[in-house]
């Protein structure tokens, strides 16, 4: 039994992933019933991640901004810039494939459960309601824009305290950071457990239901994460994009794509940067607002869908609009993280541009939901490895302008 387990724990953990989800399809392929009480492993495995991931960011945030020395870079600059850039030209990405793959759709009953924003102003309202919310209830609900804001602000009063207070708030994040790893470990079973639960709720079939709007919105996430996003590290380092492009995805984006959540993801992304060996007072502060601002799959779905809307009805869209449609899907997408529901509630937002009804706006919104089981795996994957990809841009970029060799592990362990 000892063997066994050790020469699993040599197995990297991608390939332990794979293990987990191919068992997983066969379990609920074969046994539906008897295995169905095994998915129970995957609502404790993202449940774990998410309950730890943000005592893990407001300790790493608050002890990385306490440590700080002053005259250090810390490219938070061009990383914020590079999020932005990436997330509106997703969107615009979405606008162009949609135009030349129109999409249209069967739209039913209406979906009068949910309550989606009425417009920017609320967006953006409730934003900055999230920045000064009470800390306890921000970790709580995992709120990330109020526990940033808050480490933010702790440590920067932490700065002038004694070292030795400064070393136990350290101390704190090393041990957070370890439980993480500890739960990472469990990663396979809880993907066999998301996997197993998924088909049998939900069945194979439903993986294939409404093929062309899963063919754009897939592709063109493909497209943004093996072509533009490739383009915009090449612009920053002047190498060969591709290495660091295929380590984030598959060792942030497998995993992303599994959990379906960018917050259950940070503690994976955190561990990514430091085997980059990234700077840990950068990537402490950038995987976290990635995982609120770097939104774009989201984009890429507001866009598509309000399009398929657009299509649907017969509105006749010019150039003007399109690109406008583009900027305020990114702007959108960036507030997706504290709407609840995420980026799907925010298509009645974009809709409103074109004056389609909001009772309209909510059947597509049923519509992304419907496809949400692929299309949310295949968003959050693009999301959570582009937070990484661009702190290591970043970096890299820095260390190119420093003279310094920029190597990117061939093999990163988990």
């Amino acid at each position: 039994m000892k063997q066994l387990l050790a020469s699993w724990n040599k197995l990297s953990l991608v390939v332990r992933i794979i293990i987990g989800f191919a068992l997983g399809v066969l379990l609920a392929l074969t046994i539906p019933t008897y295995a169905k009480p095994l998915g129970l492993f995957g609502v404790l495995f993202v449940g774990a991640l998410k309950s730890v991931a943000p005592i893990l960011v407001f300790f790493l945030v608050m002890s990385a901004i306490s440590l700080h020395k002053k005259g250090h870079k810390s490219n938070m600059q061009r990383i914020i810039g590079l999020y932005l850039l990436g997330t509106f030209l997703a969107g615009l990405t979405a606008v162009i494939v949609s135009f030349l793959f129109p999409v249209t759709l069967v739209l039913g009953e209406s979906v009068n459960s949910i309550t989606p924003p009425s417009g920017v102003t609320e967006v953006l309202k409730n934003l900055l309601m999230n920045i000064v919310d009470n800390p306890i209830r921000a970790l709580y609900n995992a709120n990330y824009i109020g526990v940033l804001s808050w480490a933010l602000v702790l440590g920067l009063a932490l700065q002038s305290a004694p070292e030795t207070t400064k070393t136990m708030i350290s101390n704190i994040s090393d041990a957070i950071s370890q439980v993480v790893k500890w739960i990472i470990n469990f990663a396979p079973l809880g993907i066999m457990g998301l996997v197993l639960d998924t088909i049998i709720v939900n069945g194979i079939k439903s993986l294939f239901t409404y093929g062309h709007l899963l063919l754009v919105l897939v592709g063109t996430m493909f497209f943004i994460a093996l072509v533009v996003n490739p383009i915009i590290v090449y612009l920053n380092i002047r190498k060969n994009p591709y290495p660091l492009v295929f380590k984030c995805l598959k060792d942030s984006g497998i995993t992303a794509f599994f959990t379906r959540s960018s917050a259950a993801n940070i503690p994976v992304n955190m561990e990514l940067c430091h085997k980059l060996n990234l700077d840990a007072d950068t990537y402490s502060v950038s995987i976290p607002l990635g995982a609120t601002i770097n939104m774009a799959g989201a984009a890429i779905t507001i866009s598509v869908l309000t399009l398929a809307a657009v299509h649907t009805l017969g509105i006749e869209v010019d150039f003007a609009t399109a690109v406008i449609l583009s900027v305020l899907s990114a702007v959108s997408a960036c507030g997706a993280s504290g709407v609840a529901g995420g980026s799907l509630l925010l298509i009645p937002l974009a809709c409103s541009l074109f004056g389609i009804p909001n009772d309209v706006a909510m059947q597509v919104v049923g519509v992304g939901f419907v496809v949400g089981v692929i299309q949310d795996s295949c968003e959050t994957a693009l999301n959570s490895s582009t937070d990484v990809l661009f702190t290591a841009t970043s970096e890299f970029a820095q260390w190119r302008k420093e003279g310094k060799e920029i190597v990117i592990p061939k093999k990163v362990r988990s």
